[in-house]
């Protein structure tokens, strides 16, 4: 069997992955190379990413990157999904990793040798072409998600005006990020009946990765955030409701919708731009940040995994900014 590999002249490029945005598999047209394999292989391909994956954000990029392979295979010449060999895969990953940063690569493979295993399994393919391909070398021992001191966070949390709903949900979002250690999908996954009082304490509840339910009490900020949202916005008679939602337009009141996490995204840094804050933040700078002051404060970095879900403290590790303290302290020793 003749396979078709597209080799580079000199000065020549690879062509590139193509992008494009990705909402749901079932949106989408199943790709050439699927389609002309049968209506068992299309089908297969789609419970893949419906039955399979259930992280929404998962399951986005693997799409993504299944059908973008899949279509750069097929602008080559690959004749079927059968003649899928290893060295397609390696080529396009090569492609891929000069245009992308190793992470996204790396998940760019791992969605492939996912999707390669479950086409083996359903008996679409008899191979994984995806199995042999090594991706590029990544190793992580600091994060690199922006995060503020603790003077910048709670000026950002100050400077937030309260006179109306939009101002009491951002301040309870962003202190439920900082004093919880929350993910933004958890904290947008709340329902108004996860902030619960239980021991005359307030406590939240959060659906983080994986479906695991992790329940914590509130630090006596966070409750006062909370309770002045949930009153002054009037959600307690909805229990079921989601607890984070958009803003009518031209209502200035709340809305039954979810909050997206692009617009939660967006009010960050319109919050951090109006506080005279210049950090580029980001939705996880204040999951950092909350974990960077606990420890600082003299909390371990156990109990900081427990607070913050993470199945190991090496993931805990990567939210720990102290040492960027150490370095800049070091640096200011050049007296020149």
């Amino acid at each position: 069997m003749s396979i078709t590999v597209p080799i580079p002249l000199p000065g020549e490029r690879l062509p590139a992955p193509v992008s494009r945005a990705v909402a749901t598999p079932a949106a989408h047209v199943v790709p050439a190379l699927i389609a002309a394999a049968g209506e068992h292989a299309a089908m297969r391909f789609l419970e893949f990413f419906a039955a399979n994956i259930r992280n929404p954000h998962t399951r986005r990029a693997y799409y993504r990157a299944a059908e973008e392979f899949l279509v750069w295979c097929a602008r080559i010449g690959v004749p079927s999904i059968a003649a899928v060999q290893p060295v397609h895969v390696a080529t396009w990953i090569e492609a891929s990793s000069r245009a992308l940063a190793a992470p996204s690569v790396k998940q760019r493979l791992a969605a492939l040798r996912h999707l390669f295993d479950w086409l083996v399994n359903g008996q679409v393919v008899s191979i994984n072409p995806a199995h042999t391909v090594r991706g590029p070398r990544h190793v992580v021992t600091c994060g690199q998600t922006p995060v503020l001191d603790p003077a910048e966070a709670r000026a950002l949390l100050d400077s937030i005006d309260t006179g109306n709903h939009a101002g009491l949900r951002d301040r309870a979002l962003i202190g439920l990020m900082v004093y919880s250690f929350a993910r933004i999908g958890a904290a947008l996954g709340m329902t108004v009946e996860d902030v619960y009082t239980q021991n005359r304490r307030l406590w939240v509840r959060l659906r983080e990765k994986g479906g695991k339910r992790h329940a914590m009490p509130c630090h006596h900020n966070l409750e006062e955030y909370l309770v002045a949202y949930l009153d002054g916005a009037q959600l307690r008679g909805d229990p079921k409701g989601p607890l984070f939602r958009t803003i009518g337009r031209g209502t200035g009141k709340l809305t039954r919708t979810v909050l997206p996490q692009a617009n939660a995204y967006a009010m960050i840094r319109r919050r951090a731009a109006a506080a005279g804050i210049a950090t580029k933040l980001g939705n996880h700078s204040f999951r950092a940040t909350g974990i960077t002051a606990y420890l600082k404060n003299g909390g371990t970095l156990e109990k900081a995994a427990a607070m913050a879900n993470h199945a190991s403290t090496r993931t805990t590790q990567l939210y720990d900014r102290r040492r960027d303290e150490v370095s800049l302290d070091e640096i200011e020793r050049i007296a020149i």
